[in-house]
């Protein structure tokens, strides 16, 4: 549950207890918070929208320490978002009947029978909302630095977007319910969303991050260095199956001398080029564009009858799980994705002495 080493991120809260979290560490002293930004980062991730639940979630932020007229002080800075709408009656065949592709067992056994099951529990995407507060903070860094992330949806299911070094900024009402750029792409990835859930299913997706302005040489080598770092954050992201750097899981069909990027002079010193030329290299950047594309799974509540082992009996059941769920990952996760490398990017900013002096 915790994230960073000089700046760490401490999540907390379940989906449907009172309260969900964050707790952070490290963040230096005199940097502006802007709550209307705060509030605009965690809408991105809100329920409720088009495509996602409708848990109706205002997701309000208050920040009980470590701010004082609107700086931070240095000291840590507790975030806590209340749970509004939880309805936990939709939970009452746990813990007996655990849902198929949910974590429900295993957090059952490794808690010797002691967790909140209710929506996921601590293990919920619900507490990605303190993970997205806790990025916010982090803006001015960002801002005050070389280097950008930015995120949109690639894929859902069979509808695949264009890259994202080759879109504009998203705009128009299909972007707000897909968070994808590509208007063409988006489009179609609402129809096909609106076809699972007309038949009570779900799908899967991926998001698509670039990472630019990352000076040369920026990030540390091996087990903390920048890919390292971000696949460990990524990957902790709830439907999170793989994440691939540059060109991917494609590099291990290519031959080196297809791959192997030249080196190249440019207006802002040496960079790598070539198409998707790598942005990182031993865990330190190379001065190009870091391409990072996170696949998630479909959603595994859905109101489809499913089999299920129950515990009491021993013998396989059908469980229709009720509830209001996600039909799709990708929409909300973009928030996500973007909050996580924006915390994993200013950390080994501090950690490069960063300074906001």
């Amino acid at each position: 549950m915790r994230l960073g080493d000089t700046l760490a991120v401490t999540l907390f809260g379940e989906s449907h207890g009172l309260v969900v979290g964050a707790l952070v560490e490290g963040i230096p002293p005199g940097i502006k918070i802007d709550a209307e930004s705060l509030a605009d980062d965690l809408s991105k991730r809100s329920p409720g929208g088009h495509l996602s639940s409708k848990r109706r979630e205002d997701d309000e932020c208050h920040i009980m320490s470590g701010i004082n007229e609107g700086f931070t002080t240095g000291w840590p800075i507790l975030l806590i978002i209340a749970n509004k709408d939880a309805r936990s009656s939709d939970y009452s065949f746990l813990p007996n009947h655990p849902r198929p592709g949910h974590a429900d067992l295993p957090e059952l056994i490794r808690s010797k029978g002691h967790s909140d099951l209710r929506g996921g529990g601590g293990n919920s995407a619900r507490l990605t909302a303190g993970l997205v507060a806790a990025a916010n903070l982090c803006r001015p860094i960002e801002e005050n630095s070389d280097w950008q992330v930015e995120a949109h949806v690639h894929s859902i299911g069979d509808v695949v977007s264009a890259g994202i070094e080759m879109l504009p900024a998203g705009s128009g009402q299909d972007f707000e319910r897909t968070r994808c750029r590509d208007k063409t792409a988006s489009g179609k990835m609402v129809k096909l969303v609106e076809k699972m859930r007309s038949e009570r299913d779900s799908i899967g997706s991926s998001v698509e991050l670039r990472i630019s302005g990352l000076p040369l040489g920026f990030g540390q080598p091996w087990y903390d260095g920048i890919e390292p770092a971000l696949a460990k954050a990524l990957m902790a992201i709830p439907a999170a199956r793989a994440v691939e750097f540059g060109r991917g899981t494609k590099a291990s069909q290519m031959r080196g001398s297809e791959h192997n990027d030249t080196w190249s002079e440019t207006d802002d010193g040496p960079k790598p080029t070539g198409i998707r030329a790598d942005g990182a290299l031993g865990g330190m950047a190379t001065g190009g564009d870091l391409f990072v594309m996170v696949h998630f799974k479909p959603p595994s509540s859905i109101s489809q009858s499913q089999k299920t082992l129950n515990l009491v009996s021993g013998e396989e059941e059908e469980l229709v799980v009720l509830g209001r769920h996600d039909p799709v990952i990708a929409p909300r996760a973009v928030a996500v994705v973007e909050s996580s490398a924006r915390l994993v990017l200013s950390d080994l900013s501090l950690q490069g002495g960063w300074s906001n002096e």
